[in-house]
This record gives structure tokens, sequence and C-alpha cells, in this order.
């Protein structure tokens, strides 16, 4: 694949403790994370998946859990078998949620790596952009 990185970013009224937690709990992570099922133990090493529906299309994405290092980063690969590409480790990306203080709330960051072309890392800043919005709004209501 590419060297494009797609970052993304918001500040969250909320301690870095309370992300932690919504990004690591299965059922918070249903309610802002389009709707998936998440599966694992978070331990480095082992896998995780992501079971839902999406544009009216069943999918399961999977990667394995690199870094787990609670409350500031979680890393891990993500492979989709709805980007039409082969499941080989060439077309994995690996996606690193850093969480930082700032003020009274948490400035998480989101960099998906491994995308081919601009268009493909802006195409995924959009859909991460959504995604952050609603852990924004799940823990600031």
């Amino acid at each position: 694949m590419g060297n494009h990185i797609a970052t993304v970013s918001v500040v969250i009224d909320a301690r870095p403790e309370q992300v932690w937690d919504a990004l690591t709990d299965p059922d918070k992570v249903k309610q802002f994370y389009f709707g998936a099922e998440l599966t694992t133990n978070w331990r480095p090493g082992s896998p995780i998946t992501w079971r839902g529906e999406y544009d009216g299309k069943t999918y399961e994405d999977h990667g394995e859990l690199l870094r787990v290092d609670p409350p500031r980063i979680l890393q891990h690969t993500h492979f989709s078998p709805l980007s039409g590409l082969p499941d080989v480790p060439e077309n994995y990306h690996t996606l690193t949620y850093t969480l930082t203080p700032s003020g009274n709330g948490t400035e998480v960051t989101l960099e998906q790596d491994n995308n081919d072309t601009v268009g493909a890392a802006e195409h995924a800043e959009g859909n991460w952009t959504k995604m952050l919005g609603g852990l924004k709004d799940l823990l600031e209501d």
C-alpha cells in the first residue's frame, strides 16, 4: 500500500481515563463506532475484531493489538474485507490512538498509516472524524 498517513484529532471534555474506558468497553464502543461489536482481550499480540453492518453490508474487520498503554496509547492493526483487497499483511493499516490531557479534557489523536494515496488518507480521515465525533458526543452528553 502507501505511505500516506490519515490523522484526525478532537478535544473531549472528559478525563483520559474516561476516554480510555469508552475506547475499550465493548458496550460503549458499539454506541460510537458505527454499531460495531468489539471482541478482544486487550493483551498485545491478541486478535481484535469488529462485527457489524456498514452501508447495508455485513462486515467483520480484524487486526492484532500492538500496544495497550492505559490511559495514553492504544495501537492495533486493522483490515477490512470491505476494502476488496486480499487479506495479506501489506494491506493492513496500523491505527494509533493517543490520549493527551488538554486543560480539563483530553485530546484524542488517531493516526492510520499505509494509505495508498492522499485521497485514500482523506477518505479515512472523514470516517475517523465521524467516529471520534460519536465518541465526543457519548462522553459529553
